[in-house]
C-alpha cells in the first residue's frame, strides 16, 4: 500500500512507461508521465510531474499540492507558458501574475495543481509572439495583430491538457480562468468541470488595452477595469415591448 504522494506518483510513473493510446483532439495527442519529483519552492512545497507526448514532443508538467491523484473537484489552473512574461516579468501581457498569483492560492490549498502548458504565443510560437508585438507597436490590438500573420486569435488547444488530467486520474475539476473556451475544451474532451474560480490580475498601463481586447474580443470574463465579469453580465436584455421574435432571437444569442 502507498503511504505518500511521492510513491503515488512513482507508481503511476511505472503504469506509464509502455503508455499508448489513441490520443486526444484532431491530431490524436497521445501523452505519458516520464519524471517526477518533489519541488520546494517559494510559493509552497509541491511534486512536479513530467509529461511528454507524441504530437510534437514538447514537455509539459504538472504541479501538484497534496493528495490530488484520482481526486475529485481539485482547483486547476492551465497555464501556457510565456517566456517574455513568466522569466523577464515583461507588462505587456499578465501571464506572469497569473502564474505566480495561481501557485500561490494552490500553496495554500489542501490540494490543487498547476499545469504548464507549451504553447508559446497563444499556440503561435515565440518567434511569431515578437512579431505580433511588432505589430501591436504598430497599433494593432493582439487579436489584430495574429490575423494580420495568418493565425487566428487563440491558437491554443487544450487536448494536451485533458489528457495530463487523465493520466493523474482526476474525476472533476474546478478551473481556475477568467476564459470560457478552457471550460468549453476541456468538457468537449471529457473533463468534468465543476465550477470555475476568477483569476483577476490588477491591469498595469502597458497591458490595459491587451486585457481590454481579452474581454472585448476574446471573451474573458473580465471587465475593462480588470474586475470580476458576472455571468449575469453574459445575458441579453429584453425590453418591454419586444415581439415574440425579437425575443427569441435575443435568447438564441444569449447561447452563442
Amino acid at each position: 500500500m502507498t503511504t505518500t504522494m511521492h510513491e503515488q506518483f512513482q507508481v503511476l510513473l511505472d503504469e506509464n512507461k509502455e503508455h499508448h493510446c489513441g490520443g486526444f483532439g484532431k491530431n490524436k495527442t497521445c501523452v505519458r508521465i516520464v519524471a517526477m519529483a518533489e519541488l520546494p519552492s517559494r510559493f509552497g512545497d509541491f511534486h512536479i510531474v513530467a509529461f511528454e507526448n507524441n504530437e510534437d514532443h514538447k514537455e509539459h508538467v504538472a504541479i501538484t499540492k497534496g493528495d490530488v491523484i484520482g481526486a475529485s473537484d481539485v482547483p486547476v489552473r492551465l497555464h501556457s507558458e510565456c517566456l517574455t512574461g513568466d522569466v523577464i516579468g515583461s507588462l505587456r501581457c499578465d501571464c506572469r501574475d497569473q502564474l505566480e498569483a495561481a501557485l500561490k492560492m494552490i500553496g495554500q490549498m489542501d490540494k490543487g495543481m498547476v499545469l504548464y502548458l507549451r504553447q508559446e504565443g497563444r499556440g503561435i510560437g515565440l518567434v511569431n509572439k515578437i512579431r505580433a508585438y511588432s505589430l501591436q507597436d504598430d497599433g494593432l490590438d493582439t487579436v489584430e495583430a495574429n490575423l494580420a500573420l495568418g493565425f487566428r486569435d487563440d491558437e491554443r488547444d487544450y487536448s494536451v491538457a485533458a489528457h495530463m488530467l487523465q493520466s493523474l486520474k482526476i474525476q472533476s475539476v474546478r478551473l481556475i480562468t477568467n476564459n470560457p473556451k478552457k471550460i468549453q475544451q476541456l468538457t468537449d474532451y471529457g473533463v468534468k468541470v465543476t465550477d470555475r474560480i476568477p483569476h483577476i490580475m490588477p491591469p498595469n498601463e502597458h497591458n490595459l488595452f491587451y486585457l481590454q481586447t481579452k474581454a472585448t474580443k476574446s471573451g474573458h470574463l473580465i471587465d475593462f477595469h480588470g474586475k470580476q465579469h458576472l455571468k449575469e453580465q453574459d445575458d441579453r436584455a429584453i425590453i418591454t415591448g419586444m415581439s415574440e421574435e425579437q425575443i427569441r432571437e435575443t435568447e438564441e444569442d444569449s447561447w452563442k
